[in-house]
């Protein structure tokens, strides 16, 4: 597990570091629902009660004139079915590539890949265990509308750990 973290925040650094001060950056946050962890049932003890989507931060580089790099952390959490005090936690992190297919003065669609690892924590009981599951984020259709020079808003149609539909704002900085 270490050693898959690592990986990815080497590849990370040796992606963005040489000319990050060239690279323009964008922060972004986002809420998605119907997480990959629900619906493949990446849970050790069995289905899930409630699930209530995904929180996601993240910031990407443009790297190219229609190519960003970035990462991401998403936080998602569970209950079980049958239990008061079963609970699962999951901490997702990614490394996400995204391709710029159409581009106006306003909106921008897009493509984005996202791999990762999924650390799960999960409480049944008195059982308490971690697991680490491959995580990823695939997003045929995205689209940003941009407010203002700095603020945008964007919506992604995709599958993975983010979620299947996920909404959020961009920040420019």
């Amino acid at each position: 597990m270490k050693k898959l973290l690592i990986t990815l925040v080497a590849v990370l650094a040796l992606v963005l570091a040489p000319g990050a001060s060239a690279q323009r950056a964008q922060l972004q946050i986002g809420y998605g629902g119907y997480t990959q962890m629900d619906a493949t049932d990446m849970h050790p003890w069995g289905p899930v009660n409630t699930a209530w989507g995904a929180l996601t931060a993240g910031i990407n580089f443009k790297v190219m004139r229609n190519f960003s790099l970035g990462a991401s952390y998403t936080f998602s959490s569970a209950s079980y079915k049958h239990s008061d005090d079963g609970n699962a936690y999951y901490h997702v992190i990614m490394l996400n590539g995204r391709y710029d297919y159409y581009r106006n003065s306003v909106v921008t669609l897009y493509g984005k890949l996202g791999v990762g690892v999924d650390i799960t924590h999960s409480a049944y009981h008195d059982d308490r265990r971690n697991d680490a599951y491959f995580a990823f984020q695939v997003v045929p259709v995205g689209a940003e509308v941009g407010l203002t020079r700095v603020t945008s808003i964007f919506g992604e149609l995709g599958f993975g750990a983010q979620g299947l539909v996920q909404v959020g704002f961009r920040f420019n900085i």
